[in-house]
């Protein structure tokens, strides 16, 4: 791919997101909106809609990836994004509960720029808001009309069992020594906390636009491939992304121990670099120089080279699975230059 392709193509994704937040957004914020008082002043906040005092914002609360899954999936397969735009909204607001209760568990400071909801509001609060965004990701799909509802809510549920259990398994990883890991398990953690949910967005699309099982299956594994592309893209970042851009500390996976498949990997590369790297996560990895050393290691282990490849190996299985539900991928564009997006991100 040329370097103008590249661009073009993400300009596309990025006029798709733009065009998918201002179809999602109002019925997202009325639905947040509708929250109890202390518990809807910490939803707002967390979507960049409101100060901390309840004053108005001006962000706009992520990047609307899974949502644009969920519609574009739908047009792609012949049916109307418009009578998905709930299912949209269900999928963001259950996004956005992992999200308020990972910042907790991985005790991150910051998100989007700005302060996470957990250190301005507390603990207890910020679990809670994330427990009622899931409640009202369900409510909405239960009270769709649309013919699909029924099966979209049962399968939004499993996702989000699945994402429980994957995120169990990543913090059960930190306890656990730095070669004690295997590159398998960390991938099956992967695609369950990452990859389900973005699967998981693409079959209800599919479901709204009426498709049947293989369809709803195909466009499943789509994005849970190209979710694990997008997962091995984050864990990059997560090492070498540029601070000013990420939000958050150069390195700042590193320092908190995370074993993130670039770094499971290296671990496991049996090579000089691997033995460095356990040595430094077996210590607080405390200074900036160590969270240096550690980049480098894993670098030289391989970890870097290993994800890059692997992403655009799950890219690939990705487009296989799209052409399964989609035999002529000409329909299927906008998911594909989303899946180009989220996989050539630096940020």
């Amino acid at each position: 791919m040329t370097i103008t392709e590249g661009q073009t193509e993400g300009h596309e994704a990025a006029g798709l997101l733009e065009r998918t937040r201002t179809a999602v957004n109002p019925q997202l914020r009325s639905t947040v909106e509708s929250l109890p008082g202390s518990i809807r002043r910490v939803a707002m906040y967390h979507f960049g809609w409101e100060h901390p005092d309840g004053t108005p914002a001006a962000a706009q609360g992520g990047k609307a990836i899974r949502p644009a899954l969920v519609l574009a999936a739908t047009r792609a397969l012949g049916g109307d994004p418009k009578g998905a735009v709930r299912a949209a909204v269900a999928v963001e607001l259950a996004h956005n509960f992992t999200l308020l209760h990972d910042d907790v568990i991985d005790e991150d400071a910051t998100r989007r720029h700005r302060p996470t909801a957990w250190t301005v509001f507390g603990t207890p609060d910020a679990i809670i808001a994330g427990d009622a965004m899931l409640a009202l990701a369900l409510r909405l799909l239960s009270e769709d009309p649309h013919p699909a509802s029924a099966a979209a809510s049962a399968r939004l549920a499993a996702c989000v069992i699945e994402l429980c259990a994957g995120q169990q398994a990543d913090c059960s990883f930190e306890e656990r020594g730095p070669l004690e890991v295997s590159l398998e398990e960390c991938l099956v953690m992967a695609t369950a906390k990452t990859g389900a949910l973005l699967g998981c967005a693409c079959a209800l699309g599919a479901l709204y636009a009426g498709a049947g099982e293989e369809e709803v299956a195909a466009m499943d594994a789509f994005g849970r491939e190209a979710g694990l592309a997008f997962q091995l893209i984050d864990d990059l970042i997560g090492i070498w992304g540029d601070p000013d851009r990420t939000g958050k500390p150069a390195g700042a996976d590193l320092s908190a121990h995370k074993k993130s498949l670039p770094v499971v990997a290296a671990l496991c590369s049996g090579t000089p670099a691997a033995e460095e790297l356990a040595a430094l996560y077996r210590g607080p990895m405390a200074t900036p120089d160590e969270v240096r050393r550690a980049a480098e290691a894993v670098d030289r282990a391989g970890g870097r080279d290993w994800a890059q490849t692997g992403a655009a190996d799950r890219m690939s299985r990705a487009v296989n699975q799209l052409s399964r539900a989609v035999p002529d991928l000409g329909a299927a564009g906008d998911l594909l230059a989303l899946a180009e997006f989220v996989t050539r991100r630096n940020k």
